[in-house]
């Protein structure tokens, strides 16, 4: 299996499930990746810095940049699948989202380090969802971020693989039968 086919992204809105169902496949044994952003706003949080969300958006995109890229290249000495929590790609479609310019060093490392070209993509769940310290998002900013992960992993030549609305053992079960099949 290529280094590309063993890097799986989960992606989509927040609140939709997709650390649980990561956290899930980690408790199977499954090697997994975590989020940049919320570690990033956990840190900024701590020291008073203004890389956030809700602050400098340019320097929290960039800073999610550069942990996604690290993740990246961690992963590339563990064997086997590694389930990433968000990928590069999904950090363009935060800079879209927020009406901001791509630079050219996102575009050329999301050219650069492809994930497997199915991608998970976690629907908006309003039965679910609910914000916290980190995640401050409406509900309907939440479906803006799942349209576009949709919009970017699409014309990123990404296949979206839409996670059902099923408690956590049953999406995990899924995503290792989708898995199964496609190696």
């Amino acid at each position: 299996m290529s280094q590309i086919d063993r890097f799986v992204v989960v992606t989509g809105g927040p609140g939709s499930g997709k650390t649980t169902l990561i956290s899930a496949l980690a408790a199977e044994g499954g090697r997994t990746m975590p989020e940049a952003g919320r570690g990033i706003i956990q840190d900024q949080i701590i020291i008073g810095g203004n890389a956030l969300p809700w602050a400098d958006r340019a320097v929290f995109a960039n800073l999610m940049l550069a942990a996604d890229m690290r993740s990246y290249r961690e992963a590339q000495a563990f064997e086997g699948l590694v389930v990433f929590d968000r990928g590069i790609p999904d950090v363009i479609g935060y800079l879209h989202l927020c009406g901001l310019p791509v630079p050219e060093p996102a575009r050329r490392a999301a050219a650069l380090c492809r994930y497997r070209r199915q991608v998970f993509i976690a629907p908006p769940w309003p039965a679910i969802y609910a914000g916290d310290a980190e995640r401050k998002q409406s509900l309907e900013e939440a479906e803006a971020t799942h349209a576009a992960m949709v919009d970017v992993y699409t014309r990123l030549d990404y296949e979206l693989v839409p996670l059902p609305l099923l408690p956590v053992a049953e999406r995990a079960a899924f995503v290792l039968r989708v898995l199964e099949q496609g190696t």
